[in-house]
């Protein structure tokens, strides 16, 4: 019997050794809702820094007509616009057109601002490393030749998603924005290098944004940009 009984407390406390390592790998594996995202800007809320104060300025260097390469690129050859929507709400619900592209249409004004004012702080979180890079590099160079560039955003007449695709758990999003905006540089003594400060340009852009639809961050990145 009283092996019998040992028995009975070898096996008891080994129920306990288990019931206490499954809770304590419940406790370190669970998320707990306070995880701080990574900025920038999602299809829900769109989050991002205010504005610069300074006058807008700038024409970036995603009206140079240069494609930014991205460490991560969407598939090669794109599916039907609504196929490939329909494939990245499968991935996120919470997906849905008309509020990201208004999130979108506030990020272009915002980037493209920021971009003209100089204002790194502004663009860090918005922007992939990549795009980061070449828009700082354009602003060395700016600040080097004492160059300023002058935009006026007149308007964004449409902005419309041109293509949507599934890379994996990462979604791609490319919008084509068309805006009238007015675009002057000028050297230090204020003379104009480039641009007519009366006249409407009408542009047309197309970026491409990026988010990982496994992440509870609703975020997305630019991670690429061109003009025609």
């Amino acid at each position: 019997m009283g092996e019998n009984l040992h028995l009975g407390s070898l096996l008891f406390f080994a129920v306990v050794v288990v019931f206490l390592v499954f809770r304590l790998r419940n406790v370190l594996g669970r998320r707990t809702g306070n995880e701080r995202p990574r900025p920038g800007f999602g299809p829900m809320s769109f989050r991002a820094p205010p504005q610069p104060q300074a006058p807008p300025v700038g024409q970036g260097p995603v009206i140079d007509g240069t494609a930014t390469p991205v460490a991560a690129a969407a598939p090669a050859v794109p599916l039907p616009l609504a196929e490939g929507v329909a494939r990245l709400k499968s991935a996120d619900r919470n997906f849905d057109e008309r509020i990201f592209l208004q999130g979108a249409r506030g990020a272009f004004e915002i980037i493209v601002n920021a971009f003209a004012a100089g204002d790194t702080a502004t663009l860090r979180p918005l922007l992939s490393d990549e795009v980061y890079e070449r828009f700082t590099d354009a602003i060395r160079h700016r600040l080097a030749a004492k160059e300023t560039l002058e935009t006026h955003l007149v308007s964004i007449k449409t902005a419309e998603i041109d293509e949507a695709q599934l890379n994996g758990r990462t979604a791609f999003v490319t919008v084509k924005f068309v805006s009238d905006q007015v675009n002057v540089t000028r050297a230090a003594d204020g003379k104009i290098v480039d641009g007519e400060p009366d006249h409407v340009v009408e542009k047309t852009d197309f970026w491409t944004f990026a988010r990982n639809t496994r992440s509870q961050d609703p975020n997305w990145l630019l991670v690429a940009t061109r003009s025609v």
